[in-house]
């Protein structure tokens, strides 16, 4: 019973995640015919750092609904808002240390690709 009260909502989640998806290659695209290959992979460096945590918090938010579940609802939404902070900064880390990147692009995508996550709850409503 709980999976078929959550299952509407997992789906809007998920669609909200891939609409972020579709707008880091998008913009990683744009950036690459204007500015190049390195402006291009920071750019999409930096909606995957986005994307992921983002991902990994829908997973877990959305596994329990429903009032005899409030308990395990209010465990699972911080396990993934934790999970989505550790996660943000431990790829902007790797990103920093491992990868060769142009910071602006890098900020620019993931900033842009946030935003995006705060509109898409008006269009995808479950």
């Amino acid at each position: 019973m709980t999976q078929s009260l959550a299952s509407p909502y997992r789906r809007a989640a998920l669609k909200g995640v891939l609409s972020q998806g579709v707008v880091a290659f998008a913009i990683a695209v744009i950036v690459f015919v204007g500015w190049g290959a390195l402006a291009a992979l920071s750019a999409l460096s930096g909606g995957v750092i986005a994307v992921l945590p983002n991902l990994i918090f829908a997973v877990y938010a959305f596994r329990y609904v429903g009032a005899s579940k409030a308990n395990q609802v209010h465990k699972s939404f911080k396990r993934g808002a934790g999970l989505k902070f550790l996660l943000t900064a431990l790829l902007f880390i790797v990103a920093f240390k491992t990868l060769q990147v142009e910071p602006l692009w890098l900020f620019v995508s993931f900033i842009s690709v946030t935003v995006v996550s705060w509109f898409t709850s008006i269009f995808f409503n479950h």
